[in-house]
């Protein structure tokens, strides 16, 4: 599931909202929309995500953190390393084949570690994207 997914099915949940009643406000097939909640579908375009944020009537900050989700979501990603040292790459490496072996709270703790490592005045990824 992405960090898009788990957003999207909470607020339908939340709200009621069948998955056949949002494809049709959305004018998006139903199996459109339960890939993105899977993860099976890459990141959203922004109209869909605008419609999204209308639909469920989110403003301001709820709106901008689903769009920023949504940023956050392409399921499959890929990293170059060109020009980067021997023992960064061996970190994506390392990364690529164990991420699904880790904790949750492993994954929130080396969030922590690259928010440190962020400088001053850049916003922070987001951790817990579906939470809220």
């Amino acid at each position: 599931m992405t960090p898009f997914g788990a957003r999207l099915r909470m607020l339908r949940r939340q709200r009621r909202v069948t998955l056949k009643d949002l494809a049709t406000h959305l004018q998006v097939s139903s199996a459109y929309l339960s890939a993105l909640e899977h993860g099976h579908r890459g990141r959203p375009s922004a109209g869909l995500v605008h419609q999204v944020n209308e639909f469920f009537g989110l403003i301001w900050d709820e709106a901008e953190a689903l769009s920023e989700l949504a940023k956050l979501s392409q399921p499959k990603v890929t990293l170059d390393t060109g020009g980067l040292t021997p023992e960064a790459t061996a970190l994506a490496n390392r990364l690529a084949e164990s991420i699904h072996r880790l904790t949750p709270q492993t994954v929130a703790a080396m969030h922590g570690l690259l928010d440190r490592e962020m400088p001053a005045g850049e916003k922070p990824r987001l951790r817990r994207a579906a939470g809220r």
